[in-house]
């Protein structure tokens, strides 16, 4: 049994990624400060601390009393539209404060982190699918953030031993029975289609003349179930015996192998929810290329780790339960 620390576990990918870590027998403790995630999402048997990750002295305090063998770091700003707005904040939080924590865990003597990273790295890439050694090209702060803060574990495993993983992924969605998303304000397009059929209101979607196959963009889509299953299998190899972390940084691409296009979203949404979705074409975002897909490959030679539950269907069909199951989001 390893005693698991997981940063941001009241919010969506890290409360089901606590879920996965109980489920496999693990203790764990949660570290929040519920200023985007809900308490009631955090699952039984985990134990929630309220407090924010940044401050070095909260931070000191959990490793101190919770002899912590291990930590999946998915605490974070990650709106991209906000990040361009408000660099410093994204900068001082993800960059400053991670670097921080990192530095906390190793004086407490953690060896093993695992990051919940992003293909934003990689910005606008040059091929698809992308490989992990692709150009690391971030065009926001968001991405920038992500790149630094993976650069400071490298690092520290040469200089200090520390055993990392890092996990870059596009978009995650679906939900277990338990857990689900539940943003304010919501960026996802799963669930904002999910809510536009709730409230009865049309849905946008950004760009109808990109190069693809119906001209809308294409996108790689993991389940979050399937995400927590890779954080465990990076949590695993992290130990001493897993052996598969070399250079103090494995990096590894979370994806489909393929991607979707927003209509193909919206069409798989309809069959689930058994009706026509009005919908509109908007105008391109700025800076959104036509197709980002990450290549998997990596993750499944090292971590043995593939997607389970591929399908749009599965992924949209779980969230709307999950909406169903609980109006209007989590109670608190």
């Amino acid at each position: 049994m390893t005693r698991i620390l997981v940063t941001g576990g009241a919010g969506y990918v890290g409360a089901v990624s606590v879920e996965a870590f109980l489920a496999a027998g693990h203790d764990v403790v949660v570290l929040d400060d519920l200023s985007t995630g809900h308490r009631s999402a955090v699952p039984d048997g985990a134990r929630l601390i309220v407090g924010d990750y940044t401050d070095r002295a909260t931070a000191a305090a959990v490793f101190a009393e919770e002899a912590i063998d291990a930590v999946l770091h998915c605490a974070a700003r990650s709106l991209v539209g906000e990040s361009i707005e408000q660099p410093a904040r994204y900068f001082g939080d993800n960059v400053g404060g991670g670097i921080g924590f990192l530095e906390t865990a190793r004086s407490a003597g953690v060896e093993r982190f695992v990051l919940s990273s992003s293909a934003a790295v990689y910005g606008i890439p040059d091929t698809t699918p992308i490989p992990e050694d692709a150009p690391l090209r971030p065009v926001n702060p968001y991405g920038e953030s992500k790149r630094s803060l993976e650069a400071a574990m490298a690092w520290y495993g040469r200089a200090y031993g520390m055993r990392s993983v890092s996990l870059r992924y596009f978009n995650v969605a679906g939900a277990t029975d338990a857990i689900g998303e539940d943003h304010d304000p919501e960026t996802h397009l799963i669930p904002a289609i999910l809510r536009a059929v709730e409230a009865e209101r049309s849905v946008t979607i950004f760009g109808g003349d990109y190069p693809t196959r119906d001209g809308t963009n294409v996108r790689d889509y993991i389940h979050v179930a399937d995400l927590a299953d890779a954080h465990l299998r990076a949590i695993d190899a992290t130990s001493p015996e897993g052996g598969a972390v070399e250079d103090g940084l494995l990096v590894c691409n979370l994806g489909n192998g393929d991607g979707f296009t927003n209509l193909e979203v919206l069409r798989a949404a309809e069959t689930i929810v058994g009706r026509a979705i009005p919908h509109e074409i908007g105008p391109r975002r700025p800076g959104d290329p036509p197709t980002l897909v990450a290549s998997a490959s990596r993750a499944a030679d090292v971590l043995d780790w593939r997607p389970q539950r591929p399908s749009l269907e599965e992924m949209v069909g779980s969230a709307w339960a999950w909406r169903q199951a609980r109006p209007g989001g989590y109670a608190d």
